[in-house]
């Protein structure tokens, strides 16, 4: 149990040794940490690279807190230890004896390498769930032949069908805005610890899990593989567009774009009816989704000829709650939003070293008896030795 906090969340009294660094890994543990696990960021001297990384604050002269670290690192606490140190590496073990968790996003080898694997560290704690994250998963699970490749975000986005069919058209694949090669491994890797500790608490036993970038982004284009094999067809991409559904795209506004989604007969009928278009309604041709994507260009024209003399706010003051609708948003929208307030969605934690307080992406899962919460901002490098090696009894 952690010895800072009192009950925090779902996940209070986990332990969690966490190797990781940059993003992948660290999001996934800042998903335990944001619910009260106790995540202690294990850092290589120097530190997490993506400390480095910015942006900083325009008071931050030393460069010591980027923004990159502190969004996936809150709620941490840091301690430096050298694994390639025989002392260090000693210190380690005997933390991972009294862990429930170990994360860590290493290429396939390096945990052997420093004769920390999964299987020797078992040995002292069976109750131990060793979880990886990694470009294309670990050999315990299935070997790729591409096992030994580093890999970053846009590599998994690639490779794993995202960029296919992303993009304004076939001849130009298009990554996406986040991380999400990075980020959908995390938030997988983070079920799995969650769903293998259950289990290690009801038999005793832990095991090893990893998730691969590749695997995730496949997994989130599920359609890809469904597509191809009921119907032989090879998905591309088709801009903002919708190959299966219809209308299900962004339009344009007088002050932007607003997104409209009406693939269910009750809601394409009202949105005919609300911009004023009962032949629509009434079109033999238009009676079902299926007909609508087969002309999707005379519907789109339809809805921008509508859309395209108003505001966002005018379109809303029309279509919301009526049917499925929203403005594309910048940050400066999302941070003037009601509804991200109301949810707690931009959260604020002080840096006292420059002297701020500054904000972050708030917790998405919500439990109304015990929330989650953004309590302290990324650690210090080291700043945490004393107490966690008081901890641990070391």
């Amino acid at each position: 149990m952690s010895v800072n906090h009192p009950l925090q969340g779902v996940l209070d009294g986990m332990r969690v040794l966490d190797l990781t660094q940059v993003l992948a890994g660290p999001y996934c543990t800042m998903l335990l940490a944001d619910h009260g696990a106790d995540v202690i960021k294990i850092e290589p001297p120097g530190g997490d690279v993506a400390r480095g990384m910015g942006l900083f604050h325009a008071s931050d002269t030393e460069k010591r807190h980027a923004g990159y670290f502190h969004s996936v690192n809150r709620n941490k606490r840091s301690i430096v230890l050298d694994l390639k140190n025989a002392d260090d590496a000693a210190t380690f073990r005997a933390m991972a004896r009294q862990a429930d968790v170990v994360v860590e996003n290493y290429r396939v080898g390096v945990m052997e390498r420093l004769g920390l694997s999964y299987e020797s560290l078992r040995e002292e704690n069976p109750r131990l769930v060793y979880a990886a994250v990694r470009g294309f998963g670990d050999p315990r699970t299935g070997r790729s032949p591409y096992a030994d490749w580093p890999a970053f975000d846009i590599v998994a986005q690639a490779m794993g069908g995202f960029m296919s069919i992303t993009g304004p058209g076939p001849d130009m694949p298009l990554k996406s805005g986040p991380g999400i090669g990075d980020i959908v491994p995390g938030i997988m890797c983070a079920f799995g610890i969650v769903a293998a500790v259950r289990l290690a608490e009801r038999r005793g036993q832990g095991q090893f899990l990893d998730v691969a970038m590749y695997d995730a982004i496949l997994g989130i284009c599920e359609r890809l593989v469904h597509q191809h094999s009921f119907a032989g067809v090879v998905p591309k991409a088709e801009g903002n567009e919708h190959p299966l559904v219809n209308p299900f795209s962004i339009f344009p506004v007088t002050d932007g774009w607003v997104a409209i989604g009406c693939p269910i007969e009750a809601q394409w009928q009202e949105l005919a009816r609300l911009i004023g278009r009962e032949d629509l309604r009434t079109d033999p041709g238009l009676q079902s989704n299926a007909e609508r994507v087969r002309q999707r260009e005379r519907v789109r024209s339809a809805i921008e000829a509508w859309t395209s003399t108003r505001s966002k706010q005018e379109v809303a003051a029309v279509l919301g709650g009526r049917v499925p609708c929203g403005p594309v948003n910048n940050v400066t929208d999302i941070f003037a939003d009601p509804h991200i307030a109301a949810r707690e969605m931009i959260a604020e934690v002080e840096i006292a070293e420059i002297g701020q307080r500054l904000q972050l992406a708030g917790i998405p899962v919500h439990f109304a008896d015990t929330p989650g919460k953004v309590r302290v901002a990324g650690p210090g490098l080291d700043a945490h030795r004393e107490e966690i090696l008081r901890q641990f009894g070391l």
